[in-house]
């Protein structure tokens, strides 16, 4: 374990030992777990700071995909194969539920809020019944892990547990914490969150399986037999998972990921979109693109460049081994941290003060060498919850609720 002296000396490599000052004041408890916090910094993230070069874009082309009408040809083909797998224990589903509510003016886990107008509907719910149509479907559980983060773990067990897992059965489903990132000002500077504990933040979508890791899930899926995983978020209510037929198109064109993805409404539409770069699975950001890649027609008359991600992607579990321990690209994001100044005072910043550092899935994506883009209708599968009202809101949510038959 770090001393308080080896602590000191990494900090002072570093010009951060001012978040040594209450060391002294904390309980025996509270330093062992600081230093711990100390042990376990990135120092190489810190030298991205100012740094302002974007990493240089390839050649972009269009990707391989199956569109709706293509899927329903060939729907009981896929479904056959995706139910045999699901059948096997071949796939499992990873829920990313890290977050909390704040956006939507709660303080309990994202998961938690009820979505529901005449009785409880909370989005736990609505996703483990959007699952549980599989398992009936296939007559058997699929593995269910359900990334927490360290604010919002308890009370994820505790919520999940209360409501009886809203009738999964709870012996196949295993949580994991996803890592964290410190934080820091915008000159580079460590900021605590409280003395003795230095202001973290959970490190991105991009860190879930690197997690999983951590925790011993991957041998634990080995043993099972697991080929495949479905990782998918928790704020799209609509969405389906470990969906065979999903799981059947990626393994029939022997693709080592597949991505469901929605049809744009309009050029301009602010979402990542699929397509190859080089060659390769890639997601190129909508403000990354020109006017006249966003505008590009097909010969149908159709977008070039039409499919937007949802985050719901499916991932060769042999491929994940063999990428987990690359270095991914790590994003320097600007965000609001809440920190004790100086003197040991709270503040809660209303606009950016600093930078936190995150992993993204899309370059997890573009570590594969082939990926398929399952379209998927929008009105049935996307139906994000970002925002209390507005655009990707609980309204919109609710509405596309309703739309497929959902009682509110």
């Amino acid at each position: 374990m770090l001393t308080k002296e080896k602590a000191l000396e990494i900090l002072r490599e570093n010009n951060q030992e001012h978040v040594m000052n209450f060391f002294d004041q904390l309980p025996e408890e509270n330093k062992t777990e600081f230093l711990n916090q100390i042990e376990n910094i990135n120092w190489p993230d810190f030298k991205l700071i100012g740094s302002n070069e974007a990493a240089a874009r390839g050649e972009f082309s269009v990707p391989p995909a199956v569109s709706i009408s293509e899927i329903a040809k060939k729907h009981d083909e896929f479904e056959a194969i995706g139910l045999e797998a699901i059948k096997k224990g071949e796939v499992a589903a990873v829920l990313l539920a890290g977050g909390m509510g704040t956006r939507l003016g709660f303080d309990l886990p994202k998961g938690c809020f009820n979505v529901g107008e005449t009785k409880e509907l909370y989005i736990f719910q609505c996703l483990i019944n959007n699952l549980m149509d599989v398992v009936n479907q296939a007559g058997c559980f699929v593995p269910l892990y359900i990334m927490t983060s360290e604010k919002n773990d308890q009370a994820t067990r505790d919520f999940l547990a209360e409501h009886d897992y809203f009738g999964y059965n709870p012996e196949y489903v295993k949580y994991f914490i996803q890592d964290m990132a410190c934080a820091v000002d915008y000159n580079g500077k460590l900021l605590l969150e409280e003395k003795g504990r230095l202001a973290t933040s959970p490190n991105g979508n991009g860190g879930w399986y690197a997690s999983m890791v951590k925790a011993g899930l991957d041998k634990e899926m080995k043993a099972k037999g697991v080929k495949w995983i479905n990782i998918f978020a928790v704020d799209n209510v609509c969405q389906r998972i470990a969906d065979p037929v999903f799981v059947g198109a990626t393994i029939a064109g022997g693709y080592e990921a597949g991505s469901k993805v929605v049809r744009k409404v309009d050029p301009q539409e602010k979402m990542g979109l699929l397509c190859l770069e080089d060659g390769k699975p890639s997601i190129v950001e909508y403000y990354e693109m020109s006017d006249e890649m966003a505008e590009a027609r097909a010969e149908d008359g159709s977008l070039l460049y039409k499919y937007g991600v949802i985050l719901n992607y499916l991932f060769s579990l042999e491929k994940l081994d063999e990428i987990v321990n690359n270095n991914m690209l790590v994003h320097v994001v600007e965000k609001k941290i809440p920190h004790i100044d100086a003197d040991g005072n709270h503040v809660s910043p209303e606009e950016p003060n600093g930078y936190k550092f995150e992993l993204l899935v899309l370059d997890m994506v573009h570590m594969m060498d082939s990926n398929l883009a399952f379209e998927v209708d929008r009105v049935h599968e996307f139906a994000p919850i970002k925002n209390l009202h507005g655009v990707d809101s609980v309204d919109s949510a609710r509405e596309l609720l309703k739309k497929n038959g959902v009682i509110l």
